[in-house]
């Protein structure tokens, strides 16, 4: 008995430690905000809902091409000859910009509409969009983050909405049961099921990646949470996700981390491939198994980033782009940016090269050194990769997607003659400059490339371009707007790695004297 009660007031203490610590942690966060004068994050998102509540009609004008931006949602219009841009975020090397527009591209005519509508969700970058052509047409929005001008402070969205085309009406669905709060996360369209996979939540004090599975009926307004039997995904986010003609799904890579000790991560980027399995003979269609799966065909360099958009079809499916980020010494980064354009057969489960037979123009370099220009081909082929080396001669790497992680790597074997792909690669054929994220969409045959972001040293250069690719003459990339990279606003410092460093002592200091208190 006395064991007993000793345990519980061992708890008790341990509780109130905690929420000590909580509260000495909220006051400092509160005392950095007023120092930069920013609001808390919950005021400022109680503002914008307080401005968009203003709104009381559906206002649509005809506009200049959307700002750059990266981490939008790009999907093509299920009935009509356009395509529909959503939200993103951009970064001028001070501030932060979180977007919520809603943008109708036509393609004929060449114009761009914003749409706004009362009631609409808030400003997010890193959500997913799908679009169904259900009930003349709907787009389903999930979950994503808003950061704060600084980026001093992360909210996490675990809502869902939908967009209704016909009407231009936005209705939030108040459904329980759903995902806890994310982004990063992947979301597919299979029949009248939305399946949401993965993604991360980071406060920044501490962060967690998923590997769960749910599945929301569209007709229904019912979230199920999935339990599949077999060997699961290990949690990720950035993954590439897309469903298959006879209801499976099909994941591929990610990326994600794990904590070694204090502002030590270790990173882990993945390219191993699962199946998901439906139950022929289950009636309610809950019942799902993993398995592993072997993609065939050519082998290419890990990479994060790197969005995927399958055909009407859902026959084949391509990428593009990417980065891997690799250590030149203990205070610089230099990423390896790709332009690398794949396809990949949904049937045959086979990744393929795509080259272009077209005009020729001048090459652009789809790897980026800081300190050279040279281009590397890397081949892979296990399931994730710790690096200590993704080459011979570097002995040391160190992957950044979204924090500072140290990840090993072994050497990449070598690719079979068949799976090479620096030919194509090197071909002078033009195609877009090397990027990440960018938006990918497919209408009528035709895909489209718009925006995405590529690092320059310390520079962050977020695109604005976009381009066009017959995928039946598979002949040449037009330019339909082209990016001029001299007119990009940029107020970030020379080397921000140094400012980063100054604050982090800051923050050590005032963390000593927070403890002493």
């Amino acid at each position: 008995m006395g064991k007993n009660k000793k345990d519980k007031k061992k708890g008790k203490g341990a509780e109130k430690t905690t929420a000590k610590t909580e509260k000495k942690l909220t006051n400092k966060i509160k005392k950095e905000l007023q120092a930069k004068g920013e609001d808390d994050i919950e005021t400022i998102l109680s503002q914008l809902e307080k401005e968009e509540k203003k709104r009381l009609q559906v206002t649509e004008a005809l506009i200049d091409p959307p700002s750059r931006r990266l981490n939008f949602s790009l999907v093509a219009h299920p009935d009509k000859e356009q395509l529909i841009l959503y939200g993103g975020e951009y970064f001028n090397g001070q501030k932060t910009f979180v977007y919520g527009d809603l943008f109708f591209y036509n393609i004929p005519n060449n114009t761009w509409t914003v749409v706004k509508a009362p009631g609409g969700p808030p400003p997010r970058c890193g959500h997913q969009m799908v679009v169904s052509s259900a009930n003349k047409g709907q787009l389903w929005v999930f979950g994503g983050e808003f950061a704060s001008p600084t980026q001093s402070q992360f909210y996490h969205y675990k809502d869902l909405w939908v967009f209704h085309l016909e009407t231009k009406t936005w209705e939030k669905i108040a459904a329980p049961n759903g995902p806890s709060a994310r982004s990063g996360h992947r979301m597919v369209l299979v029949k009248k099921h939305l399946f949401v996979f993965g993604g991360f939540h980071d406060n920044l004090r501490d962060y967690k990646y998923f590997n769960d599975l749910y599945n929301f009926n569209i007709e229904t307004y019912v979230w199920t949470k999935l339990e599949p039997t077999g060997t699961a995904p290990l949690p990720r986010s950035g993954c590439c996700m897309v469903a298959l003609n006879d209801g499976k799904i099909l994941i591929y890579g990610g990326y994600s981390k794990e904590r070694l000790k204090k502002d030590v991560d270790k990173g882990l980027v993945f390219n191993d491939a699962f199946l998901l399995n439906p139950d022929k003979n289950d009636a309610t269609g809950t019942k799902y198994k993993w398995s592993v799966v072997k993609l065939g065909g050519i082998t290419f360099s890990p990479r994060c980033s790197m969005p995927i958009v399958s055909s009407t079809n859902n026959s084949v499916a391509y990428t593009y782009g990417g980065v891997f980020d690799v250590e030149d010494d203990e205070e610089n980064l230099s990423g390896h940016f790709y332009n690398d354009f794949y396809q990949i057969d949904l049937e045959k489960l086979i990744w393929k090269n795509v080259s272009l037979s077209g005009k020729k123009e001048k090459n652009t370099k789809a790897r980026r050194n800081k300190n050279k220009g040279e281009e590397i081909d890397e081949g892979v082929d296990s399931g994730g990769m710790e690096v200590e080396k993704i080459e011979e001669k570097i002995e040391s790497t160190t992957i950044s997607d979204d924090g500072v992680f140290k990840v090993t790597v072994g050497p990449a074997p070598s690719v079979p003659e068949a799976g090479l792909i620096s030919k194509e690669r090197n071909s002078t054929f033009f195609q877009p400059s090397p990027r990440i994220n960018c938006g990918l969409a497919i209408k009528h045959g035709i895909l489209y490339l718009y925006g995405g972001m590529f690092e320059e040293g310390d520079k962050q250069i977020t695109y604005s371009d976009f381009y066009s690719l017959d995928l039946k003459k598979l002949d040449e990339w037009k330019t339909i707007i082209p990016d001029d990279t001299s007119k990009i606003e940029w107020l970030g410092s020379e080397s921000e790695s140094d400012d980063e460093n100054s604050d982090e002592e800051e923050e050590d200091d005032e963390e000593s004297e927070m403890e002493i208190e």
